[in-house]
């Protein structure tokens, strides 16, 4: 099998932390996010994957590279303006010559993708869509279906009083590659409002395969914050590095022996950890941190090489790379991009979203 997964977009819902990284290489337990989705296509078998991209290529190609690190073979098919996600496709249509799958680059799941095939070549579909059920659909795209699975209509972000099942395109679909004749080349076109709409009014097979797995779209600051919540609670079968109250410290780390550490906690390697510091998972502390006496962090994110001094206080926070967070400082809810420096004993506004490179000075 080959994929196609669309990482081209600009992430803007999920800035600050994307205005200076892209979304793939968002680190999810110290990983970046398109490893997890990489490697769970390799364990169903998916071995030529197509990376379809735009927006901040280059740093995806240099981590990523041919793929072999991963089992897989990788292909970049590059867009010079954005295309959309029918667009998109298109432009990867000279590697997709047999049945494929296409992924939404922002979705984290259990989805059993060998099923999912096997379900779309029995009913000879042209087109096969993941579903999945939420407890509020107005934000997705439902998904109404026939006994036999088949797709009578589609409708996007529905009001409370149109909604007529919980099922929503969960971002993961089987395509017969003929199907691409039905966008134009070069074209900025939706794939779901453009050709998924017009495909029950010509009679072209097409199927929703349900599954009621682990799902989650990491849209959001708060969604990505939620799934680590989840990964390191065992929600997802694909995904979880953790069991229980496990704690994981990363090599050559220095953790001060008065240090308390109540997981689930994951800690990257070279950090160090100084006295009385508290940690209250879930919390994840990427490579090259160091976090100074009497601090407390929990129920947070953060990235590469922060440097937290005394007494800092933490909670639900998502810090990016090389923040700085000074004496007595503290936030709870804040979102911070990458190189942002925090004064000593400044709180930041709970929810405060901070953009790289910023200084926040306290108040006075």
């Amino acid at each position: 099998m080959k994929a196609v997964i669309l990482v081209g977009g600009e992430a803007t819902r999920l800035q600050p932390l994307t205005c200076n990284t892209p979304k793939a290489i968002v680190p999810v337990l110290n990983t970046p996010f398109l490893e997890h989705v990489i490697r769970h296509l390799s364990r169903h078998q998916v071995k030529d994957i197509i990376l379809a991209q735009g927006h901040l290529a280059q740093p995806i190609e240099g981590y990523l590279g041919n793929g072999s690190q991963f089992g897989v073979r990788l292909y970049y098919s590059i867009e010079d303006a954005p295309l959309g996600t029918g667009g998109a496709v298109k432009n990867a249509e000279r590697y997709l010559d047999e049945t494929f799958l296409m992924l939404n680059g922002d979705i984290i799941t259990d989805l059993d993708i060998t099923a999912m095939v096997d379900f779309h070549r029995e009913r000879k579909a042209k087109v096969t869509i993941a579903t999945t059920p939420v407890d509020d659909p107005t934000s997705y795209g439902l998904i109404e279906t026939d006994a036999q699975g088949r797709i009578t209509r589609f409708l996007e972000k529905p009001s409370q009083d149109e909604i007529t099942t919980n099922m929503i395109n969960a971002g993961t679909y089987v395509l017969e590659p003929d199907i691409l004749t039905y966008i134009p080349p070069q074209v900025k076109f939706s794939i779901e409002h453009e050709l998924f709409a017009l495909l029950p009014s010509r009679g072209i097979p097409t199927y929703s395969y349900q599954y009621f797995t682990y799902w989650i779209d990491v849209g959001t600051p708060e969604k990505y914050l939620q799934l680590h919540r989840d990964l390191l609670s065992g929600k997802s079968s694909q995904y979880t590095l953790t069991t229980g109250k496990e704690i994981l410290i990363g090599e050559q780390c220095d953790i001060h022996s008065t240090a308390q550490i109540k997981g689930p906690v994951v800690i990257g390697a070279n950090c160090s950890i100084e006295r009385r510091v508290k940690l209250t998972g879930p919390v994840v502390i990427g490579d090259g941190c160091t976090i100074l006496e009497d601090s407390v962090i929990e129920d947070s994110i953060i990235w590469r090489n922060a440097r937290l001094g005394p007494r800092v206080r933490l909670k639900n926070a998502i810090l990016a790379d090389n923040c700085c967070f000074n004496a007595g400082s503290s936030s709870e809810g804040a979102v911070l991009g990458d190189n942002v420096t925090v004064a000593s004993n400044c709180k930041l506004e709970p929810g405060s979203q901070i953009w790289p490179g910023t200084t926040v000075e306290a108040k006075t």
